[in-house]
């Protein structure tokens, strides 16, 4: 008599791996900047974390094309955006100049880390949560944690940029800005989310020529092109809001429009 044969497991399509190693690519040049950060190599630090942002944009992107999104995918993309953009970026800040400022600077780093923490984890919950809008879908809730990492750096590539004038690196000037984007991260600021952004035909090729000038300036001049761009999202954070407000304030004037008049009870008929 022979036996039953017992189903065979099936493999994973290698496709539906390529999101995850991505986020673990990430994950580790996350890890690669604080490495660079203990041997004091700040440059190199900076460069390995913009090499984790890109890399963090590219998962979630090459996850929708694939159709490779799962569960797992997701607790691994929020467990590499905590190191990489909430503890590696506030360790390097430390060992750069915030460890001059004693105590102070340690809560600092910790505050930083824990707005970062406590702002993936208001995201991974309203993604449970219910439906939004189809228009609040082009807007984050607060900086997003990659954002808020290349924003809290601004002073350390500011200083390659220009040099040693003893300005930004200076615990006082830096602390302004962990404090500041540590609070973008936890508020209810609206900042554009560029997920459902679309060019119009007559912009194509004027956009292309955009990001191949953004390329070149970024191989040619990386530090005053990463500035500029980190300079230019600080700026969009007031239109984002003005632009929320008034496609918020447009959603509930159509909703107020469909919606039935209630019948007056109380009026007698003639």
């Amino acid at each position: 008599m022979r036996r039953p044969r017992r189903p065979r497991l099936k493999g994973l399509p290698f496709n539906r791996m390529i999101p995850n190693i991505l986020t673990m690519m990430s994950l580790c040049a996350g890890l690669t900047s604080i490495q660079f950060g203990l041997q004091g190599r700040w440059q190199h630090a900076v460069l390995a974390f913009v090499a984790a942002a890109v890399l963090d944009g590219l998962d979630g992107r090459v996850a929708r094309i694939l159709k490779g999104a799962s569960k797992f995918g997701a607790e691994l993309d929020s467990l590499s955006d905590f190191v990489s953009f909430g503890v590696a970026p506030a360790l390097l800040l430390y060992l750069w100049t915030m460890q001059d400022a004693g105590n102070f600077g340690w809560i600092l780093v910790l505050l930083f880390s824990v707005s970062c923490g406590l702002r993936l984890a208001r995201f991974n919950t309203n993604l449970d949560g219910p439906e939004r809008p189809p228009w609040a879908y082009n807007f984050f809730t607060g900086v997003p944690a990659p954002a808020g990492a290349g924003l809290v750096l601004l002073p350390m590539v500011l200083s390659f940029e220009f040099g040693n004038l003893g300005f930004f690196d200076k615990p006082a000037v830096v602390a302004v800005f962990m404090i500041g984007v540590a609070i973008l991260m936890v508020s209810q600021v609206p900042t554009f989310a560029f997920k459902s952004f679309h060019v119009a035909n007559k912009w194509i090729l004027p956009t292309m020529l955009i990001a191949g000038m953004i390329a070149a300036l970024l191989i040619n001049a990386p530090w005053a092109t990463l500035s500029l761009l980190a300079i230019v999202y600080l700026v969009s954070i007031p239109f984002s809001i003005r632009s929320f407000r008034r496609l918020e304030a447009k959603a509930g004037a159509l909703q107020t429009k469909d919606d039935p008049i209630p019948e007056d009870t109380d009026a007698t008929s003639e």
